[in-house]
């Protein structure tokens, strides 16, 4: 079968294709490079054009990745204009046959095409000018909220806050508005005194621990390992694993791994095109995933700083790139051409294997429930020979039905690991899940099984959120799990999308969070504006909450570290709370974090001697009842509340005021702390 008329055969095809500008979703060409890809992608577009186009008012090609289309884009300035506007789009739906056009002609506000060296072949004369211009625009920094420069008017107010306009189809900077100093012209950058001592892990190297990856089955390496911490702590684990670097270890062999570690190494080089041959260089390395970490900061970050080209000089006389979330994420996926996921901030994971990816995708959404002690009912079964049969074979039958309660159905033969020794015993899985059904708990086992749909509905709504999954491609797990639950993809594609579609109905959102406060009896509502939650809490929340802090995490990374999560239930906005010590009666927020749903951006808040912590009051909101600490709590949160001329009802005072109201009744924060952690200490003792 032809490309045309089937989806694999033109996937494959489209994966051949060795230029362009490729995006994680497509990859784009001008129609003078297309002699450079295959005779079957050659025919393909002839054939279009000349059934939909044939009055030929195209000069680019989109080629989906992951639909059965193609577009064809009509940029009439394509050589003339420096970020040539989209004037006409004709997208052709290859599995109805059918096409649809949208004409930028007339629009105020059409879209505009950046980094236009990228969809021309090498050898084009024309190559190395566009380059120039795109690094002109790197340097200047044009790119640094992608998100921001798609259409006109978008990017027009950024030039002009940069001091820039576009003249004839030319980038000109305005004389009017003097640019920072971005010149070449700077001394030796002392690239060798960015590798800093660290007493433990990084925070890439703590992420894919938590993830599961250090476990000792897959080797490692550290492209750029500094001073050799990680490797040196990795090492004395039992795990496989080198580094390299060119200044503390040039003389090791850079080598593949299943593992690569590129942490805080492209923030620290001047050059644009060398990251970038970094980057490459590192996954291709990578047998299963390559995690990528830099320094996060902003213009507040930046102007401390002497610029030079898209960075700054530090006083140390290094250089230093500070993205921000989502810069990072554009350079990694333009680059690669391959999707990301953010695993922290100023982290990303980047899969070689789609299937690992969506397999890690879904464990992040999979609710570690716990069950009862697996023991059996008080009634007797009405089978003896069933009970005798369990009585026999005690432990093999808690591992099946522990098995059964995790996956929330009837495992596979190659999902139990006792499997051969239970069809030995019992006959079959299916007997086995009968005999355990009359004997256990089965009320926990439907339990499970909702869970479990609720898990598999959120996983597929985030997908959806980032981009849609094919039945088909995923991992054998996912579609016996599709399978179980729902009977066939589509029904639970359906519940996925109306799922994520729920999340901007702000009246739901706020009846939802209205209903997990009174059925948790944990967390604050602030009034009918935000519902907050302690992060261990997540779990429990019901699932379109899940979905609604699940895509805000997405784009920030694992909420690993965070203390508090605050749910704006009309605004689509999401904050991630960080404290000094969770465990204290009353920390002090370091970091927060807001996530805006909408506009996908993220802005950060710190906390320092310039701009004093906040304490956290009454902290006994955000403690489940079988919380230890919780009466110890609760007591101190009532010492603080009865002081005189205390208002608790908003944020409360900040820390300085608050030592006055205490010192006014001659007592302190340290001694109702020391009270605090003596009740504590009283209770543990009890325990034990």
């Amino acid at each position: 079968m032809s490309a045309r008329t089937d989806f694999n055969n033109f996937r494959q095809s489209v994966d051949t294709i060795k230029l362009g500008k490729v995006l994680p979703d497509a990859i784009y060409i001008h129609e003078s490079a297309l002699g450079e890809t295959s005779a079957t992608i050659q025919e393909l577009i002839d054939d279009l054009a000349e059934e939909f186009a044939p009055d030929h008012s195209w000069n680019v090609v989109k080629f989906y990745r992951k639909d059965f289309k193609i577009s064809l884009l009509s940029y009439p300035s394509f050589f003339e204009e420096d970020f040539p506007t989209l004037r006409r789009a004709l997208s052709i739906d290859l599995v109805r046959n059918r096409s649809r056009t949208v004409n930028y002609q007339a629009s105020s506000n059409p879209p505009i095409l950046h980094r236009k060296e990228l969809l021309l072949s090498k050898t084009d004369s024309r190559h190395k000018e566009f380059r120039r211009i795109t690094q002109q625009a790197e340097q200047a920094g044009l790119y640094e909220k992608g998100q921001k420069i798609g259409l006109q008017k978008d990017w027009g107010r950024l030039l002009q806050q940069k001091g820039f306009e576009i003249s004839n189809g030319r980038l000109v900077q305005l004389t009017s508005k003097p640019r920072p100093d971005r010149s070449d012209k700077v001394e030796s950058i002392e690239r060798h005194r960015t590798a800093i001592h660290r007493d433990t892990l990084s925070a890439p190297m703590q992420f894919l621990g938590r993830a599961g990856y250090l476990n000792g089955e897959h080797s490692v390496f550290d492209y750029g390992c500094g001073q050799g911490h990680d490797v040196l702590e990795l090492e004395a684990h039992g795990i496989d694993v080198a580094g390299w670097d060119p200044v503390h270890r040039p003389g090791i062999a850079k080598r593949s791994a299943d593992l690569v570690n590129l942490g805080f190494v492209i923030n620290v080089i001047e050059d644009y095109e060398e990251r970038r041959q970094v980057l490459n260089e590192a996954f291709a390395l990578a047998n299963r995933l390559l995690i990528v970490s830099v320094m996060l900061g902003g213009a507040s970050k930046t102007r401390q700083f002497r610029q030079y080209r898209d960075g700054v000089i530090t006083s140390r006389n290094t250089f230093q790139k500070y993205y921000t979330q989502a810069e990072l994420k554009q350079f990694v996926e333009s680059t690669l051409g391959k999707g990301s996921v953010a695993a922290g901030p100023g982290i990303f994971c980047i899969f070689k294997d789609e299937l690992e990816e969506q397999s890690f995708l879904a464990r992040r959404q999979k609710v570690q429930r716990q069950w009862r002690q697996l023991t059996q009912r008080d009634r007797k079964p009405s089978h003896v020979d069933v009970q005798d049969l369990i009585d026999c074979n005690e432990g093999l039958f808690q591992d099946f039905w522990a098995c059964c309660l995790d996956l929330g159905r009837m495992p596979a033969n190659d999902e139990f690991e006792r499997s051969q020794e239970l069809r030995r015993v019992a006959g079959s899985h299916r007997k086995a899940f009968l005999a355990c059904s009359e004997l256990y708990f089965e009320e926990e086992f439907e339990e499970a099984r909702s869970g479990r749909i609720e898990d598999l509905t959120v996983f597929l709504a985030l997908s959806f959120f980032e981009r849609r999954r094919s039945y088909s491609r995923m991992p054998r797990s996912l579609q016996r799990d599709i399978k179980a639950f729902f009977s066939k993809p589509s029904a639970a594609y359906d519940i996925a999308k109306l799922a994520l579609f729920s999340v901007a109905d702000t009246e739901k959102i706020t009846d939802v969070c209205l209903e997990a406060r009174e059925r948790l009896n944990c967390g604050r509502l602030e009034e009918d504006h935000s519902f907050v939650v302690p992060t261990p809490m997540l779990g429990r929340l019901p699932g379109l909450l899940r979905i609604y802090v699940g895509c805000a995490l997405q784009l920030f990374g694992d909420a690993d570290g965070v203390d508090l999560i605050k749910i704006h239930m009309t605004s689509g906005k999401v904050s991630l709370m960080t404290y000094d010590d969770f465990q204290k009666p009353m920390p002090l927020l370091q970091t927060r974090v807001k996530v805006r749903l909408r506009d996908q951006e993220i802005d950060w808040f710190f906390y320092d001697q310039d701009h004093p912590p906040q304490p956290l009051y009454l902290k006994s909101q955000y403690l489940l009842e079988s919380d230890p600490s919780r009466d110890a709590q609760i007591d101190f949160d009532r010492t603080i509340a009865s002081l005189p001329g205390i208002d608790l009802t908003e944020f409360g005072p900040p820390l300085a005021e608050l030592d006055e109201l205490l010192a006014a009744r001659n007592l302190t924060l340290s001694q109702l702390e020391e009270r605090y952690f003596d009740a504590c200490r009283k209770v543990e003792k009890i325990k034990d």
